[in-house]
């Protein structure tokens, strides 16, 4: 039986995830910012995955874990033993422009994306299995940059050097990353007005006309996490932009 952690696994493509490795029979560590929710966050899969009856399903765990403190992040870990994947999804929101720049959002998110990601690789290193494989999540605008996002931009492109770094740090265990373009379904989309525009003008820039939705995405993680091959990869997930 396989052991899966997946950070920032409460909602979203997270939440996602976790729930498809659940049901594949791994025991799964789901964690968030805050316990309460992250074991909610686990019993509820645990009732999904129990109702879709799937066999055999494994066992989802919550714990708390915050990427925007990494000093604590090795003590939050504690509890995790062997890992076989690795998901590092967690992120923070942030659309900053330089007309009101804002200093204190612009840090949580590097500190979240570039030295909580490596906190948490960093707690867990010795507990990877020599077969195992770590996901870290950049986004679309590494590529694809707008008004507003110069943070999450330079954050994204980061990405790409820990790839580079950890894959060697780490082997033989795999590291690659996702870059996805804008997903329909998750919950950054709901009742969010100001960015419709943005989506529409995303999709006509697609060469296939179309936007993904979470399960694309899941399935992109399950072949770089789960294919032996797959290593050192920046995977863009966009249906081809121009």
């Amino acid at each position: 039986m396989s052991h899966v952690v997946v950070v920032g696994a409460t909602r979203g493509i997270g939440r996602e995830l976790a729930g498809a490795y659940l049901r594949d029979g791994a025991n799964v560590v789901v964690t968030g910012r805050e316990a309460a929710r992250a074991e909610a966050v686990a019993a509820e899969l645990t009732a999904e995955a129990a109702k879709a009856g799937e066999a055999p399903t494994g066992e989802a765990t919550g714990l708390a874990l915050d990427l925007s403190r990494p000093e604590t992040v090795a003590a939050a870990l504690a509890p995790v033993g062997q890992v076989d994947r690795l998901a590092l999804v967690g992120m923070v929101r942030d659309r900053n422009t330089l007309a009101g720049f804002d200093v204190a959002t612009a840090s949580e998110l590097a500190v979240t994306k570039v030295v909580g990601y490596t906190a948490v690789v960093a707690a867990l290193a010795e507990r990877l299995a020599p077969e195992a494989a770590v996901l870290l999540f950049g986004g679309g605008a590494k590529d694809y940059p707008y008004p507003g996002s110069t943070t999450l931009t330079s954050v994204n492109a980061a990405v790409t050097g820990m790839v580079r770094t950890l894959s060697v740090e780490l082997a033989p265990v795999r590291v690659n990353a996702i870059h996805p373009g804008p997903i329909q379904d998750t919950p950054f989309w709901e009742g969010n007005e100001q960015l419709a525009g943005a989506l529409a003008k995303f999709r006509s820039e697609s060469l296939t006309g179309e936007l993904g939705v979470m399960a694309d995405v899941v399935d992109a993680c399950r072949f770089l996490l789960d294919n032996r091959l797959a290593n050192g990869i920046d995977l863009p997930l966009d249906g081809g932009h121009v």
